[in-house]
C-alpha cells in the first residue's frame, strides 16, 4: 500500500503548480484585456476628432476653391463681353474707317459763312426744337501735297457735315453756339502761319484734313490689352485651382497607401507576439 501511494503523492505535487501558472497567466491576461479598453476607446475620440477636423478643413477648401473657380468664370465672361462691345463700337469703326498720315498744316483762312446749318434738339418726351448753327470753315495748305484743303475736327464731323469744321450739339440758343464759334476763330487766326499736327489720307482724291483722330493705335491696343489679360487671370485662376485639386488627391491617395503600409507592417509583429503568448501559455 505505500508503493502505491507514493506515485499518488507526487502526481499531486506536480498538478498544483501548473496549476497556478494556468491561473496567473489568465489573469494577468484579463489584466491586459482591461487596460487595452481604455486605450482603445482614447484612441477612437482622437481619430474621431481627427476626422471632425478633416471634414471641416475639407468643406471649407471646397467652398473657397468653389468660390475661386466662379470667380474665374465670371472674370472669362466679362472679357469675352468686353471683346463684344469694344469691337462693336471701337474696333470695327477703326477697321472701316480711312487709314490716314499725319503732316503739318499751316492756316490759310478762317471764316464764319452766312448761311447757317438747320438742326434739331430735344426739348421734352415728345419735343423736338428747330435751331440752326454757324457753319466754321477752316482752310489748311498741307506740307506733303502742297494743296488747300478743309480742316475738319475729326472723322466723325466729316460724315455728319462735310462742309463745317465741327458739328456742335443742337440747341435753342443761338447765340452761345455763335460765341463758341468765334472762340475757335479766335484760337486758329491765334495760329496763322504757324504749322501744327494734321492727318490727311494719301490714297484719297478729296483731300480731307482732320485735326485729331477717333481710333488710333494706343484705343486699340488697349481694347485688346484689358480683355486679354482679363481672359488670362480667369483661365489661370481656374488651372490653379484644378490643379490643386489633382495634387491633393494624388496626396491623398499617396498617404492612404502610406498608412495601408504601415499598418500591414504594424500586424506582422502583433501576430508574432499573439503566438508567443499562445506557446507561454501552453
Amino acid at each position: 500500500m505505500l508503493k502505491f501511494m507514493q506515485p499518488v503523492a507526487q502526481r499531486q505535487s506536480f498538478s498544483i503548480p501548473i496549476q497556478i501558472t494556468l491561473q496567473s497567466s489568465r489573469r494577468h491576461q484579463v489584466r491586459e484585456a482591461f487596460a487595452a479598453v481604455p486605450a482603445k476607446s482614447k484612441k477612437k475620440e482622437v481619430t474621431d476628432d481627427d476626422k471632425a477636423s478633416d471634414k471641416s478643413k475639407k468643406q471649407s477648401s471646397n467652398a473657397g476653391e468653389d468660390r475661386a473657380i466662379l470667380l474665374g468664370f465670371i472674370m472669362m465672361g466679362l472679357s469675352m463681353l468686353m471683346f463684344f462691345l469694344l469691337g462693336i463700337t471701337i474696333l470695327k469703326p477703326f477697321m472701316l474707317s480711312i487709314q490716314r498720315e499725319e503732316s503739318n498744316c499751316t492756316v490759310i483762312q478762317v471764316a464764319i459763312t452766312d448761311e447757317w446749318v438747320e438742326c434739331s434738339f430735344s426739348c421734352g418726351i415728345d419735343c423736338q426744337g428747330q435751331s440752326k448753327y454757324p457753319c466754321l470753315q477752316i482752310l489748311v495748305n498741307l506740307s506733303d501735297s502742297g494743296q488747300k484743303a478743309l480742316l475738319h475736327y475729326n472723322e466723325e464731323s466729316i460724315q455728319m457735315n462735310p462742309t463745317c469744321f465741327y458739328t456742335p450739339n443742337c440747341q435753342a440758343d443761338r447765340n452761345n453756339l455763335l460765341n463758341t464759334a468765334l472762340d475757335i476763330k479766335k484760337f486758329f487766326d491765334y495760329k496763322n502761319d504757324t504749322p501744327f499736327a494734321c492727318y490727311y489720307s494719301p490714297d484719297s482724291k478729296v483731300e480731307e484734313v482732320i485735326l485729331t483722330k477717333t481710333y488710333d493705335g494706343m484705343i486699340v491696343f488697349h481694347c485688346f490689352f484689358w480683355p486679354i489679360l482679363m481672359l488670362t487671370g480667369g483661365a489661370l485662376i481656374v488651372g490653379m485651382v484644378k490643379l490643386t485639386q489633382h495634387l491633393s488627391m494624388l496626396c491623398e491617395e499617396y498617404s492612404n497607401t502610406a498608412k495601408e503600409e504601415t499598418k500591414s507592417l504594424k500586424a506582422k509583429p502583433d501576430l508574432n507576439q499573439n503566438g508567443a503568448r499562445k506557446a507561454s501559455t501552453f
